[in-house]
Protein backbone atom coordinates (compact mmCIF):
# COMPACT_ATOMS: atom_id res chain seq x y z
CA UNK A 1 0.00 0.00 0.00
CA UNK A 2 0.87 3.63 -0.51
CA UNK A 3 -0.66 5.86 2.18
CA UNK A 4 -1.30 9.58 1.74
CA UNK A 5 -2.11 12.11 4.50
CA UNK A 6 -0.97 9.41 6.91
CA UNK A 7 -1.25 11.29 10.19
CA UNK A 8 -0.11 9.33 13.23
CA UNK A 9 -0.66 5.92 11.67
CA UNK A 10 -4.16 4.80 12.71
CA UNK A 11 -5.13 3.79 9.18
CA UNK A 12 -1.70 2.38 8.35
CA UNK A 13 -1.61 0.30 11.54
CA UNK A 14 -5.06 -1.15 10.83
CA UNK A 15 -4.19 -1.95 7.23
CA UNK A 16 -0.94 -3.55 8.38
CA UNK A 17 -2.97 -5.79 10.70
CA UNK A 18 -5.15 -6.63 7.70
CA UNK A 19 -2.08 -7.89 5.83
CA UNK A 20 -0.94 -4.93 3.70
CA UNK A 21 2.73 -4.02 3.51
CA UNK A 22 3.82 -0.39 3.53
CA UNK A 23 5.52 0.85 0.36
CA UNK A 24 5.55 4.52 1.47
CA UNK A 25 3.80 6.72 3.99
CA UNK A 26 3.28 10.36 2.96
CA UNK A 27 2.62 13.04 5.62
CA UNK A 28 3.35 16.77 5.68
CA UNK A 29 3.36 17.43 9.47
CA UNK A 30 6.76 16.72 11.11
CA UNK A 31 5.34 15.40 14.42
CA UNK A 32 3.22 12.59 12.92
CA UNK A 33 6.20 11.73 10.72
CA UNK A 34 8.30 11.32 13.86
CA UNK A 35 5.56 9.13 15.34
CA UNK A 36 5.55 6.89 12.27
CA UNK A 37 9.34 6.60 12.17
CA UNK A 38 9.60 5.87 15.91
CA UNK A 39 7.01 3.09 15.78
CA UNK A 40 7.91 1.61 12.40
CA UNK A 41 11.59 2.36 11.62
CA UNK A 42 11.41 0.13 8.54
CA UNK A 43 8.63 2.16 6.89
CA UNK A 44 9.52 4.63 4.14
CA UNK A 45 8.07 7.83 5.63
CA UNK A 46 8.00 10.78 3.24
CA UNK A 47 7.64 14.20 4.89
CA UNK A 48 6.12 16.04 1.96
CA UNK A 49 2.96 17.87 0.94
CA UNK A 50 0.75 15.66 -1.26
CA UNK A 51 0.54 18.58 -3.71
CA UNK A 52 4.27 18.08 -4.36
CA UNK A 53 4.21 14.27 -4.22
CA UNK A 54 4.06 12.17 -7.39
CA UNK A 55 3.28 8.48 -7.40
CA UNK A 56 4.64 7.25 -10.74
CA UNK A 57 7.26 5.01 -9.06
CA UNK A 58 4.43 3.10 -7.35
CA UNK A 59 2.64 2.25 -10.58
CA UNK A 60 0.51 -0.87 -10.20
CA UNK A 61 0.54 -1.07 -6.39
CA UNK A 62 -2.40 -2.88 -4.76
CA UNK A 63 -3.82 -0.07 -2.59
CA UNK A 64 -3.70 3.69 -2.27
CA UNK A 65 -5.14 4.77 1.09
CA UNK A 66 -5.68 8.31 2.36
CA UNK A 67 -7.15 10.05 5.37
CA UNK A 68 -7.81 13.46 3.84
CA UNK A 69 -8.33 16.44 6.21
CA UNK A 70 -11.78 16.68 7.77
CA UNK A 71 -12.42 20.46 8.20
CA UNK A 72 -13.79 21.02 4.66
CA UNK A 73 -16.67 18.62 5.42
CA UNK A 74 -17.05 18.70 9.22
CA UNK A 75 -20.34 19.95 10.67
CA UNK A 76 -18.22 21.68 13.31
CA UNK A 77 -16.68 23.88 10.61
CA UNK A 78 -17.90 26.05 7.73
CA UNK A 79 -18.29 23.04 5.37
CA UNK A 80 -16.67 24.83 2.43
CA UNK A 81 -15.91 21.56 0.63
CA UNK A 82 -13.97 22.17 -2.57
CA UNK A 83 -13.67 25.89 -1.68
CA UNK A 84 -11.60 25.04 1.39
CA UNK A 85 -7.84 25.18 0.84
CA UNK A 86 -7.54 22.04 3.00
CA UNK A 87 -9.56 19.92 0.55
CA UNK A 88 -7.03 17.29 -0.54
CA UNK A 89 -9.30 15.09 -2.64
CA UNK A 90 -7.93 16.63 -5.90
CA UNK A 91 -4.23 15.81 -5.27
CA UNK A 92 -5.14 12.35 -3.92
CA UNK A 93 -7.15 11.59 -7.07
CA UNK A 94 -4.29 12.89 -9.20
CA UNK A 95 -1.91 10.46 -7.43
CA UNK A 96 -4.43 7.62 -7.93
CA UNK A 97 -4.33 8.38 -11.65
CA UNK A 98 -0.53 8.23 -11.59
CA UNK A 99 -0.36 5.00 -9.60
CA UNK A 100 -3.36 3.10 -11.01
CA UNK A 101 -3.70 0.83 -7.96
CA UNK A 102 -6.15 -2.06 -7.81
CA UNK A 103 -8.00 -0.42 -4.92
CA UNK A 104 -8.49 3.00 -3.33
CA UNK A 105 -9.50 3.73 0.28
CA UNK A 106 -10.29 7.27 1.46
CA UNK A 107 -11.52 8.12 4.97
CA UNK A 108 -13.26 11.28 6.17
CA UNK A 109 -15.92 12.60 8.56
CA UNK A 110 -19.61 11.68 8.46
CA UNK A 111 -20.44 15.19 7.22
CA UNK A 112 -19.20 14.24 3.76
CA UNK A 113 -22.30 12.01 3.41
CA UNK A 114 -24.80 14.82 4.05
CA UNK A 115 -27.04 16.16 1.30
CA UNK A 116 -24.91 19.30 1.14
CA UNK A 117 -22.12 17.25 -0.46
CA UNK A 118 -24.18 15.01 -2.75
CA UNK A 119 -22.75 16.81 -5.77
CA UNK A 120 -19.21 16.59 -4.46
CA UNK A 121 -19.43 12.83 -3.95
CA UNK A 122 -20.96 12.41 -7.39
CA UNK A 123 -18.06 14.37 -8.86
CA UNK A 124 -15.50 12.21 -7.03
CA UNK A 125 -17.26 9.00 -8.14
CA UNK A 126 -17.38 10.23 -11.74
CA UNK A 127 -13.68 11.09 -11.65
CA UNK A 128 -12.88 7.59 -10.39
CA UNK A 129 -15.16 6.07 -13.04
CA UNK A 130 -13.17 7.86 -15.73
CA UNK A 131 -10.07 6.21 -14.27
CA UNK A 132 -11.72 2.80 -14.44
CA UNK A 133 -12.98 2.35 -10.85
CA UNK A 134 -16.36 1.73 -9.27
CA UNK A 135 -16.90 3.77 -6.10
CA UNK A 136 -18.53 2.47 -2.91
CA UNK A 137 -19.52 4.94 -0.17
CA UNK A 138 -20.45 3.93 3.37
CA UNK A 139 -20.59 5.30 6.92
CA UNK A 140 -19.11 2.97 9.55
CA UNK A 141 -19.19 3.63 13.28
CA UNK A 142 -16.10 2.76 15.29
CA UNK A 143 -18.22 1.43 18.16
CA UNK A 144 -19.47 -1.31 15.83
CA UNK A 145 -15.92 -2.68 15.67
CA UNK A 146 -15.10 -2.80 19.36
CA UNK A 147 -13.86 0.78 19.74
CA UNK A 148 -15.24 2.41 22.93
CA UNK A 149 -16.21 5.58 21.14
CA UNK A 150 -19.06 6.99 19.06
CA UNK A 151 -17.07 7.81 15.92
CA UNK A 152 -18.92 7.59 12.59
CA UNK A 153 -16.63 7.90 9.57
CA UNK A 154 -17.28 8.14 5.85
CA UNK A 155 -15.39 5.54 3.83
CA UNK A 156 -14.84 5.47 0.08
CA UNK A 157 -13.61 2.21 -1.40
CA UNK A 158 -13.03 2.17 -5.16
CA UNK A 159 -12.22 -0.99 -7.08
CA UNK A 160 -11.73 -2.06 -10.67
CA UNK A 161 -14.73 -3.77 -12.31
CA UNK A 162 -13.09 -7.21 -12.12
CA UNK A 163 -12.64 -6.89 -8.33
CA UNK A 164 -15.84 -4.99 -7.50
CA UNK A 165 -18.18 -8.08 -7.43
CA UNK A 166 -16.08 -9.56 -4.62
CA UNK A 167 -16.27 -6.54 -2.32
CA UNK A 168 -18.57 -6.39 0.68
CA UNK A 169 -18.47 -3.89 3.53
CA UNK A 170 -17.38 -5.46 6.82
CA UNK A 171 -20.19 -6.61 9.08
CA UNK A 172 -20.75 -4.80 12.35
CA UNK A 173 -19.90 -6.78 15.47
CA UNK A 174 -22.77 -7.97 17.64
CA UNK A 175 -20.77 -7.62 20.88
CA UNK A 176 -21.19 -4.36 22.81
CA UNK A 177 -17.96 -2.31 22.89
CA UNK A 178 -16.37 -1.68 26.30
CA UNK A 179 -17.46 1.40 28.24
CA UNK A 180 -15.06 4.24 28.97
CA UNK A 181 -14.70 2.90 32.50
CA UNK A 182 -13.98 -0.62 31.34
CA UNK A 183 -11.46 0.61 28.77
CA UNK A 184 -9.58 3.02 31.06
CA UNK A 185 -10.05 1.63 34.57
CA UNK A 186 -6.51 0.29 34.92
CA UNK A 187 -5.00 3.54 33.67
CA UNK A 188 -7.12 5.62 36.05
CA UNK A 189 -5.99 3.46 38.99
CA UNK A 190 -2.30 3.38 37.98
CA UNK A 191 -1.20 6.11 40.44
CA UNK A 192 -3.27 4.97 43.39
CA UNK A 193 -6.40 7.11 43.04
CA UNK A 194 -8.86 5.69 45.63
CA UNK A 195 -11.87 6.75 43.56
CA UNK A 196 -10.91 4.71 40.49
CA UNK A 197 -13.25 1.77 41.14
CA UNK A 198 -16.28 4.02 41.67
CA UNK A 199 -15.31 6.02 38.59
CA UNK A 200 -15.37 2.89 36.43
CA UNK A 201 -19.00 2.35 37.37
CA UNK A 202 -19.88 5.97 36.59
CA UNK A 203 -18.15 5.96 33.20
CA UNK A 204 -20.73 3.43 32.01
CA UNK A 205 -21.08 4.37 28.34
CA UNK A 206 -18.86 4.70 25.28
CA UNK A 207 -17.07 7.98 24.65
CA UNK A 208 -18.35 10.79 22.43
CA UNK A 209 -16.33 11.51 19.29
CA UNK A 210 -12.80 12.62 20.08
CA UNK A 211 -11.65 15.75 18.29
CA UNK A 212 -8.08 16.76 17.67
CA UNK A 213 -8.46 20.24 16.25
CA UNK A 214 -6.01 21.69 13.76
CA UNK A 215 -2.99 23.94 13.75
CA UNK A 216 -5.36 26.91 13.48
CA UNK A 217 -7.91 25.83 16.07
CA UNK A 218 -8.18 23.54 19.07
CA UNK A 219 -5.91 22.54 21.91
CA UNK A 220 -5.48 19.70 24.37
CA UNK A 221 -9.08 19.41 25.54
CA UNK A 222 -12.05 17.19 24.71
CA UNK A 223 -13.99 19.54 22.47
CA UNK A 224 -16.62 22.29 22.64
CA UNK A 225 -19.14 22.85 25.43
CA UNK A 226 -21.63 20.18 24.34
CA UNK A 227 -18.90 17.53 24.12
CA UNK A 228 -17.53 18.50 27.54
CA UNK A 229 -21.01 18.12 29.01
CA UNK A 230 -21.13 14.57 27.61
CA UNK A 231 -17.74 13.84 29.14
CA UNK A 232 -18.88 15.23 32.50
CA UNK A 233 -21.74 12.72 32.55
CA UNK A 234 -19.04 10.03 32.21
CA UNK A 235 -17.13 11.46 35.16
CA UNK A 236 -14.45 13.19 33.08
CA UNK A 237 -13.35 16.83 33.12
CA UNK A 238 -13.08 17.64 29.44
CA UNK A 239 -11.75 21.17 29.84
CA UNK A 240 -8.17 20.03 29.52
CA UNK A 241 -5.82 17.07 29.57
CA UNK A 242 -3.07 15.97 31.93
CA UNK A 243 0.25 14.16 31.73
CA UNK A 244 -0.45 11.73 34.56
CA UNK A 245 -3.43 9.80 35.93
CA UNK A 246 -4.92 11.01 39.25
CA UNK A 247 -2.87 10.09 42.32
CA UNK A 248 -3.73 9.11 45.88
CA UNK A 249 -4.38 12.75 46.86
CA UNK A 250 -6.96 13.34 44.12
CA UNK A 251 -10.52 13.71 45.57
CA UNK A 252 -12.41 10.42 45.62
CA UNK A 253 -15.45 12.06 44.01
CA UNK A 254 -13.44 14.35 41.73
CA UNK A 255 -13.65 14.59 37.93
CA UNK A 256 -10.32 13.37 36.53
CA UNK A 257 -8.92 14.53 33.22
CA UNK A 258 -7.65 12.14 30.57
CA UNK A 259 -4.08 11.56 29.47
CA UNK A 260 -3.11 11.09 25.83
CA UNK A 261 -2.46 7.41 26.58
CA UNK A 262 -6.12 7.17 27.60
CA UNK A 263 -7.45 8.94 24.51
CA UNK A 264 -5.23 6.77 22.31
CA UNK A 265 -6.78 3.67 23.85
CA UNK A 266 -10.25 5.14 23.21
CA UNK A 267 -9.23 5.42 19.54
CA UNK A 268 -8.28 1.76 19.39
CA UNK A 269 -4.49 2.22 19.39
CA UNK A 270 -2.42 -0.40 21.21
CA UNK A 271 -0.62 0.92 24.30
CA UNK A 272 2.70 0.19 22.60
CA UNK A 273 2.07 2.88 19.93
CA UNK A 274 3.91 6.02 21.07
CA UNK A 275 3.15 9.55 19.88
CA UNK A 276 5.79 12.21 19.27
CA UNK A 277 5.71 15.77 20.56
CA UNK A 278 4.26 17.65 23.50
CA UNK A 279 0.74 17.18 24.83
CA UNK A 280 -1.03 19.37 22.27
CA UNK A 281 0.79 17.74 19.34
CA UNK A 282 0.07 14.25 20.69
CA UNK A 283 -3.58 15.07 21.27
CA UNK A 284 -4.03 16.38 17.71
CA UNK A 285 -2.47 13.24 16.26
CA UNK A 286 -4.71 10.99 18.33
CA UNK A 287 -7.93 12.97 17.94
CA UNK A 288 -7.61 13.16 14.15
CA UNK A 289 -6.74 9.48 13.68
CA UNK A 290 -8.71 6.74 11.94
CA UNK A 291 -9.29 3.99 14.57
CA UNK A 292 -7.04 1.03 13.69
CA UNK A 293 -9.74 -1.65 14.33
CA UNK A 294 -12.02 -0.05 11.73
CA UNK A 295 -9.18 0.33 9.24
CA UNK A 296 -8.33 -3.34 9.79
CA UNK A 297 -11.91 -4.47 9.11
CA UNK A 298 -12.11 -2.46 5.87
CA UNK A 299 -8.63 -3.62 4.88
CA UNK A 300 -9.63 -7.27 5.29
CA UNK A 301 -12.69 -6.65 3.09
CA UNK A 302 -10.50 -5.08 0.40
CA UNK A 303 -7.99 -7.95 0.54
CA UNK A 304 -10.80 -10.47 0.13
CA UNK A 305 -12.01 -8.58 -2.93
CA UNK A 306 -8.53 -8.49 -4.45
CA UNK A 307 -8.17 -12.22 -3.79
CA UNK A 308 -11.45 -12.94 -5.54
CA UNK A 309 -13.18 -14.30 -2.45
CA UNK A 310 -16.96 -14.41 -2.76
CA UNK A 311 -18.69 -12.08 -0.28
CA UNK A 312 -20.51 -13.74 2.58
CA UNK A 313 -24.25 -13.88 2.02
CA UNK A 314 -26.48 -12.45 4.72
CA UNK A 315 -29.13 -14.75 6.17
CA UNK A 316 -31.83 -13.25 3.99
CA UNK A 317 -29.64 -13.42 0.89
CA UNK A 318 -28.74 -17.03 1.66
CA UNK A 319 -32.43 -17.90 2.06
CA UNK A 320 -33.22 -16.19 -1.23
CA UNK A 321 -30.44 -18.13 -2.98
CA UNK A 322 -31.78 -21.44 -1.74
CA UNK A 323 -35.33 -20.55 -2.79
CA UNK A 324 -34.11 -19.68 -6.27
CA UNK A 325 -32.29 -23.02 -6.51
CA UNK A 326 -35.43 -24.84 -5.42
CA UNK A 327 -37.51 -22.91 -7.93
CA UNK A 328 -35.08 -23.76 -10.73
CA UNK A 329 -35.26 -27.46 -9.78
CA UNK A 330 -39.04 -27.35 -9.76
CA UNK A 331 -39.17 -25.67 -13.18
CA UNK A 332 -36.82 -28.36 -14.52
CA UNK A 333 -39.13 -31.03 -13.09
CA UNK A 334 -42.18 -29.40 -14.74
CA UNK A 335 -40.39 -29.20 -18.10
Amino acid sequence: MLELCAGAGGQALGLEMAGFEMAADVEFDPKPCETLKDNRPDWDVREVDVHQFHGHEYDGIDLVAAGVPCPPFSIAGKQLGSDDERDLFPPVLRIVEEVRPRAVLIENVRGLMTKRFDGYRTEVSAHLARLGYEANWQVLNASSFGVPQLRPRTLLVALRPDDQPFFEWPEEEEATPPTVGEALGDLMAANGWPGAADWVGKASDIAPTLTGGSKKHGGPDLGPTRAREQWARLGVDGLGMVDEAPDADFPVDGLPRLTTQMTARLQGFPDSWEFSGRKTARHRQIGNAFPPPVAKAVGVAIRRALAGDEPKLSASAETQRRLLEQLASYETFLA
